[in-house]
């Protein structure tokens, strides 16, 4: 059981890091959800340890982008089941869409990832069951110029973390600390 503050810091920190660069790590599929309280599973593929910043990548026609452009409060729930551990993390968002980093993660995907982005829209109506890919992309690696035209529907999700709440599960007592910037104290579960 972790005991002091800055165990909790760096623990947080660790888990995040670990979810970004690890598909088995239980912090790689957080919820995350806007601030009208739509709530999705995403891929965590980032964390900035220096400024607590989270990145996930997202489609820019996708709804929660109009959401968080005029709401940028957002959460992130992560549950390690394993470990009995809740972390709660609240801060806000934001849409990039140009720019070297994003460029820079858009070079570093490969055309069947990128492919995501050539399709439909997320959310757009379908008479039938479909991936909103392209027919000749379904199972299929398109090659660099056909990616050409995905590239203006990917964008990055940052979520820069103001408070982390962690909650520890425990049959001899559960415990709860609250990191609010550089500020901890623990509560009460």
């Amino acid at each position: 059981m972790l005991s002091t503050l800055d165990a909790i810091r760096n623990d947080i920190a660790e888990r995040l890091a670990d979810g970004a660069t690890n598909r088995r790590s239980a912090s790689h599929t957080p919820v995350v959800a806007t601030a009208n309280a739509d709530a999705r599973v995403m891929v965590l593929r980032g964390f900035d340890p220096e400024s607590w910043t989270l990145r996930f990548h997202t489609d820019a026609r996708s709804p929660k982008v109009a959401v968080i452009e005029s709401d940028r409060r957002i959460g992130v729930l992560v549950y390690d089941k394993q470990a009995k551990l809740q972390l709660r993390l609240r801060g806000t968002a934001r849409i990039v869409t140009t720019g070297s980093e994003v460029e820079s993660v858009w070079s570093q995907s490969d055309n069947f990832a990128r492919r995501c982005y050539l399709g439909s829209g997320p959310g757009e109506h379908s008479g039938q069951p479909t991936s909103g890919l392209p027919s000749e992309f379904e199972g299929a690696e398109p090659t660099d110029e056909e990616v050409v035209p995905a590239r203006q529907n990917f964008a990055l999700l940052l979520v820069q973390i103001e408070e982390a709440d962690w909650f520890s599960l425990a049959h001899t007592g559960h415990r709860r600390a609250l990191l609010i910037g550089d500020k901890g104290r623990w509560i009460s579960p």
